[in-house]
């Protein structure tokens, strides 16, 4: 188990019963002695960024669930540094935040790659200490992230892909039912 940090995926243990994380993924983005949060990364929503932002009509991007946090704002991890100042580098490529319309611009251009950003409603946040019990608990299991998962197109798989990348005996927790009496 790596120990939490940002740039760490935390993974729903398979019999996690808490619907607001019932098999997702969560992406670090700070972890620190005042607490930590992150985004879901698989729980796509039904509304599309068109939906929630006027002028934005012909855009009808995914937005994903972020968590159950300030559920009345967007927010977005992105690759395009460049363009988007005020962003801070969350791992090697990956950056969170930065100027909103800076990020709408980039969405309006004709050299815009979807791949390259992942927008939330809400985040998943901890206090002090509550991911550190969560996790000895066993609530969450933990891996490095990568790019790949982190904006991976068939959402439905990251939490399957992310066990994955732990190897071993996770690889196997993939396929086990979300409820353990139907074994």
């Amino acid at each position: 188990m790596i120990e939490p940090a940002s740039g760490i995926l935390l993974i729903a243990d398979p019999f996690l019963k808490d619907p607001n994380f019932l098999r997702t993924v969560v992406f670090l983005c700070e972890h620190n002695a005042e607490g930590s949060f992150g985004y879901v990364l698989n729980r796509q929503y039904q509304n599309t960024l068109d939906q929630f932002l006027p002028g934005m009509e012909e855009y009808k991007l995914p937005v994903y669930y972020g968590g159950p946090v300030q559920q009345d704002s967007i927010h977005f991890l992105h690759q395009y540094p460049a363009e988007i100042p005020g962003g801070q580098e969350v791992m090697k490529g990956t950056y969170w935040g930065g100027n909103f319309d800076a990020l709408v611009d980039v969405i309006k251009s004709p050299s815009f790659n979807i791949d390259k950003v992942r927008l939330f409603i809400g985040y998943s946040g901890w206090e002090a200490g509550q991911l550190e019990e969560e996790i000895t608990e066993k609530t969450w299991l933990t891996v490095k992230a990568n790019n790949k998962i982190i904006f991976q197109k068939n959402y439905e798989t990251i939490w399957k892909d992310s066990l994955k990348l732990m190897g071993g005996d996770y690889e196997m927790m993939a396929n086990f039912p979300t409820d353990p009496q139907l074994n």
